[in-house]
């Protein structure tokens, strides 16, 4: 099998495996017991923690904050976008974002807060435009570091930068599951995901500036300093670390993968690319103009090839992202995600080029 769908999910790493087997054998207590089990699990958490902390900016800096562990991103932007303190009705985000920030910000507006979301389709800077939509009645700014269907970065450091400095009030928000550990970060809170880097499903985080306030989606034993309650999964903590140390992706790597397969590509007739310079290299979409994509993806697939179309988490439905950066309806039906881990290889792009050509010439015939 080629997985080329890293941008959906990753393959746990052995260090991940190792390390939640370890967890599960010799130090599986409750991290609120009393007893040294409850302590070895605390400490397992805090040194997780520390882990996190030290690489979430990508940057020599630690995060001036807390972290708190989640079951995922989901539950990380939902935690960010509602349990903050509004000082304003005033919401800035984007036409790109994941579902779980998305419907959340439709929530809010339908609770009277007004939401502006901005389309990289109208602008020639999307990192101004941002800025520039910000005022004295903007509450939060909330946008992804990374696109997960195109790839697309924003500029986070600069938009931090220059939001705080036209409203120190304003929170922001970063939804960095893409971005992390591949794109440098920063904000007031910021939400990663495990399992977009070799960890196991199931476990995330929310990383929350130091005098920022959040109140806690869920109630109950007050466990993370009362703002996530529940038993703490030490194990999946445990592999999350792991999973960070041992992550060895480059961006070097990746531009050798995204440049074999562009070359490919372009050779072939009728190809649209739909990530542009602005798109990080472990995610190239594109568009095979005269056939569909569910299309495509089966004729891969039977070749033990695994690609997507998009959003993993759209399921089949038609998504919002393309039009927004401005991809037709045609090409948006006819495109493919390919998104690479440190693991995959040129050879694995050249039999992916190969079994898209054949495919091209089957359908059109």
């Amino acid at each position: 099998m080629i997985y080329l769908d890293n941008a959906a999910t990753t393959k746990p790493c052995e260090e991940c495996i190792s390390a939640m087997n370890e967890v599960m054998r010799q130090a599986f207590g409750n991290a609120s017991s009393l007893h040294k089990m409850g302590t070895a699990s605390i400490e397992i958490i805090s040194r997780a923690k520390r882990t996190l902390l030290s690489t979430v900016t990508g940057s020599k800096a630690i995060f001036d904050g807390d972290v708190v562990f989640t079951s995922g991103a989901t539950e990380s932007n939902n935690t960010a976008l509602r349990g903050i303190n509004f000082r304003g009705k005033k919401i800035v985000t984007t036409a790109i974002e994941h579902p779980s920030v998305a419907r959340t910000a439709d929530v809010l507006e339908k609770q009277g807060f007004e939401v502006i979301r901005l389309a990289p389709k109208d602008y020639e800077n999307f990192e101004d435009a941002i800025i520039g939509s910000v005022d004295k009645d903007t509450a939060l700014v909330s946008c992804m570091a990374v696109n997960n269907e195109t790839g697309f970065s924003i500029d986070i450091p600069k938009i931090y930068k220059e939001i705080k400095k036209k409203n120190p009030a304003t929170v922001v928000h970063i939804d960095a599951v893409q971005g992390f550990l591949k794109v440098p970060l920063d904000g007031d809170l910021i939400s990663v995901s495990g399992h977009k880097i070799h960890a196991v499903k199931g476990i995330g985080a929310l990383f929350i500036k130091k005098g920022v306030n959040v109140s806690p989606l869920l109630f109950g034993g007050g466990q993370q300093k009362n703002l996530r309650s529940g038993t703490e999964p030490v194990e999946l903590i445990a592999g999350f670390e792991a999973a960070v140390k041992a992550y060895h992706g480059t961006a070097e790597k990746f531009n050798e993968l995204k440049a074999r397969l562009l070359d490919g590509l372009y050779g072939l007739s009728d190809i649209g690319i739909n990530s542009n310079e602005k798109c990080v290299p472990n995610i190239v979409n594109f568009s095979v103009r005269g056939v569909r994509s569910e299309i495509m993806l089966h004729s891969l697939e039977e070749d033990g090839i695994c690609v997507s179309s998009g959003s993993a988490c759209s399921k089949g439905k038609t998504s919002s992202v393309p039009a927004a950066f401005g991809i037709s309806d045609k090409g948006a039906d006819c495109a493919v995600r390919v998104s690479f881990c440190a693991e995959n290889t040129a050879e694995e792009v050249d039999r992916l080029i190969k079994k898209i050509s054949e495919t091209i010439e089957r359908v059109r015939r």
